[in-house]
Order: structure tokens, then sequence, then C-alpha cells
């Protein structure tokens, strides 16, 4: 009798796919710590940043507190970032998970999760294209009619 592990329906893992993922998982581990460092002082900086930006002399005439809006807007970023990290490092820990209790349905979570992640990056990825042809789109039509 097979392993649940290594026998999904018709696809079969063998002890070099479960190398490949267990090292992937590793670099998943890597990658979403220092991820979560980045975010961690992307948070801390919003707050030096603000103040750098209250004490600069051409903001006077702006209509708002630039310091205040780059705060927020660090911070916003900050949790943006904040969603495909944790998901990749959730992948990792059920990914490792999975191989060593050798269980399908963690493994099932476990690409699911990597699922989430790209999913995540791929609408985020859409949402800053279209961003760029309306910003695009817009100075044409600045430059055309000015």
């Amino acid at each position: 009798m097979e392993n649940p592990i290594t026998q999904l329906e018709q696809l079969t893992l063998t002890n070099a796919s479960k190398s490949f993922l267990r090292e992937t998982a590793k670099w998943a581990k890597f990658l979403s710590i220092i991820g979560f460092i980045g975010i961690g002082l992307l948070l801390i900086g919003s707050f030096f940043i603000g103040s750098l930006y209250e004490n600069l002399p051409q903001t006077a005439g702006l209509p708002f507190n630039l310091g205040i809006f780059m705060t927020i807007f660090y911070i916003i970023i900050a949790l943006i970032y904040f969603f495909p990290v944790y998901y990749l490092f959730q992948f990792s820990k059920k990914m490792k998970m999975a191989l060593l209790t050798k269980n399908d349905d963690t493994l099932a979570d476990a690409f699911e999760v990597l699922k989430s992640h790209y999913k995540f990056l791929g609408v985020f990825t859409i949402i800053i294209i279209s961003i760029y042809l309306l910003i695009f789109i817009v100075g044409i039509l600045g430059f055309a009619f000015s």
C-alpha cells in the first residue's frame, strides 16, 4: 500500500519531487522572514519619513500636511505587502508539515495558500499596470490639449 502523499489521484510525488518541495519550503520561509523584516522597517520608517517631510521647506505651500500623508502612504504599502508575505510563510509551514506527516489535506492546504499568494500578486500586478496605463492616457491627453 502506498503512502497517501505519494499517490495523489494520478500524480505521484517522487523522492526528488519531495526534496524539491522541501527546499522550496525552506526558501519560502527565508523570503517570508525577510519580508516580515522589511514590513517592520517600513512601519518604523513611516514615522521617520513623516517627520522628515514635515520639516522640508518646499512643503509649506501644500494644502495638506505631506508628513502625515507620507506616513499613511508607507503604512498602507506595509499592509499591502503583508498579505503575500504571510501567504508565503503559511505555504512554508504547511508544506514542511505535509512532507513530515505525509498528510494529503495539509499538502492541499499548502498549495491553496501558495495559490492565494500568486493570485494576490497577479491581481496586484493587474491593478498597478492599469494605474500606469491610466496615468499614460491622462498624460497623453494632457499633452494633446495643452
